[in-house]
């Protein structure tokens, strides 16, 4: 199943499939109006919607865009994950962590949809993006186990992460601040339950980062030092983590981008986040 949303003047208006068409949410009884995108994530109301959508006529369904799409984020958290793959290790020229990996927590005020213009701060003289593939909770958790992540993730989508790498260079205690800059993640543009995928597809996942047209880095996630499962074990540890929020996995390469360049983050059988830089 997939869910996506879009901004209407009467507020944001949510869309599910389960193939290639799509039904807006008012169409399907107990789901008219939720009151926020993280509540349709639990396991049970997927399950309940998953049921409803496979019951309604062809009569409903619609094809959308996505290519403005709003984030599926609505105020949770973003954490992410640093130095996972090899590659953009070595774009910093530095060592991937042995203990761990690479963590930060970014503000949800940086988030922009999909198609939205990217800003480039002043205080920044090296801009970066980074494609990613994310985690999307579904039920506020603590102390996961590795082999229990799934029970907790209710799906995947795309990440485009910023940096204002430049400071990250001067000093990784920066990175926080480097990273929340306005416009500077864009998240989806859909939800993929994560029903969709067995843990062999998981892994055979493609993750570009794509500027102008021309592919600057590409992996596939079995590539990442610290698998999903590990990700969802050492972020929820000692603290709970709400519904909605997303982890960002690590990106296999970061592109420089500078005013009117496009910027892709394409993550296969996901999705593709496109934007243009102011």
């Amino acid at each position: 199943m997939r869910l996506a949303r879009f901004l209407t003047p009467d507020g944001h208006q949510v869309f599910v499939s389960r193939g290639e068409s799509w039904v807006s949410l008012s169409e399907v009884e107990g789901f008219e109006t939720p009151a926020r995108f993280a509540d349709l994530l639990g396991s049970s109301r997927r399950e309940e919607l998953a049921r409803l959508v496979d019951r309604l006529p062809a009569t409903g369904q619609v094809d959308i865009r996505l290519d403005g799409a709003a984030t599926v984020i609505d105020g949770a958290d973003i954490w992410g994950a640093g130095l996972n793959y090899w590659g953009h290790s070595r774009d910093l020229d530095a060592e991937q962590p042995v203990s761990g990996p690479g963590s930060y927590l970014r503000p949800s005020g940086c988030l922009i949809g999909n198609g939205q213009q990217i800003e480039l701060p002043t205080q920044s003289g090296r801009v970066t993006a980074e494609a990613e593939l994310g985690l999307v909770i579904g039920r506020d958790c603590k102390n996961v186990p590795r082999d229990s992540w799934r029970s907790v993730v209710a799906g995947v989508t795309a990440v485009l992460d910023m940096t204002a790498e430049d400071v990250i260079r001067e000093n990784p205690r920066y990175i926080p601040w480097a990273k929340g800059f306005d416009t500077f993640c864009s998240v989806g543009p859909q939800l993929v339950t994560l029903d969709e995928f067995d843990d062999v597809s998981l892994k055979s996942i493609r993750v570009s980062t794509v500027r102008n047209g021309e592919v600057v880095a590409t992996a596939l996630t079995s590539d990442m030092k610290y698998d999903l499962g590990y990700l969802v074990e050492y972020f929820t540890a000692g603290r709970t983590i709400s519904a909605g929020t997303v982890i960002c996995t690590g990106t296999p390469g970061a592109a420089v981008i500078r005013s009117g360049d496009s910027i892709e983050a394409v993550v296969e059988g996901v999705g593709t986040l496109s934007h243009t830089v102011a």
